[in-house]
């Protein structure tokens, strides 16, 4: 029976270096190889992604990728998205305006480039971090070529600026996007219907999976969805408590000590 194992990536598939070791690397290959599928799930942009997973060695055993909290699914044998949810100008222009108003730094997305308006501290924390290309422009929207599939907030030293903003503006979000906090420095604004678990979905459907042989891992709150949309949901040691109270398992080992391996030998390949 095939089976599907959605994965994050930070924090979870890959070590804090951005790597994965090479236990997890063959245990993949090994899952691959019997027919069974590994789905990274992120909130990364496609190139992003695909950039970092480049690094691991293990991007030719890979068929699909999930990018922007579920917002975009990508066939990466094929080189094209296959579901594709974006945020209106009217939603951006407005959650700009906000964000400078409390004095947030924030940042949207075009396919190449991560937007934003200044160039901040907080925005070359995040460029270091998620390997992607910066564009500053005071018009941000005459960079877009369509709408965009993400707005995300970063405070670097103060999380609970965050959660002010995230409060303050919870019954706007409530029927026009979709909000989550990946880490504790970022704050994402997604399609209204758009995480995780709906990226999640789309494809079991889509390759006619049941929801028994679907398993989710992930390490932080934006994960939570996945981890309730699949058969058996699982935190990593590392997550967050949220995260492992989702759960129906909690691996015995982080990111940096084979958890991935751990996964697919006790409910993939068992």
């Amino acid at each position: 029976m095939k089976k599907i194992l959605f994965t994050d990536l930070d924090g979870t598939l890959l070590k804090n270096d951005k790597t994965i070791s090479e236990r997890n690397r063959k245990a993949i290959c090994n899952m691959v190889a019997a027919g069974h599928f590994i789905v990274p799930t992120t909130g990364r942009s496609v190139p992003g992604a695909m950039a970092v997973l480049g690094k691991t060695g293990i991007d030719h055993l890979l068929r699909y990728l999930i990018a922007y909290n579920g917002a975009v699914v990508y066939d990466i044998k094929e080189e094209r998205v296959i579901e594709n949810k974006t945020m209106s100008y009217e939603d951006v222009a407005y959650l700009f305006g906000e964000a400078e108003r409390y004095g947030i730094h924030i940042q949207t997305y075009t396919w190449e480039y991560v937007l934003a308006k200044k160039d901040t501290r907080e925005l070359r924390y995040y460029v270091g971090r998620t390997t992607t290309t910066p564009l500053v422009t005071e018009d941000i929207f005459s960079a877009m070529k369509e709408e965009p599939n993400k707005v995300l907030l970063v405070d670097i030293d103060d999380h609970e600026r965050l959660v002010k903003f995230r409060e303050d503006h919870a019954k706007w979000a409530l029927e026009r996007s979709t909000t989550m906090f990946s880490c504790a420095q970022y704050l994402e604004y997604c399609p209204l219907n758009s995480d995780k678990g709906a990226g999640l979905a789309f494809i079991r459907d889509y390759l006619g999976v049941d929801k028994e042989s679907t398993y989710a891992v992930g390490d932080e709150q934006n994960d939570i969805s996945m981890l309730h949309a699949a058969g058996t949901g699982i935190a990593m040691k590392n997550g967050v408590e949220e995260t492992k109270a989702a759960a129906d398992y909690v691996t015995e080992q982080d990111n940096e000590h084979d958890a991935i391996a751990e996964i697919i030998e006790k409910f993939i390949l068992d």
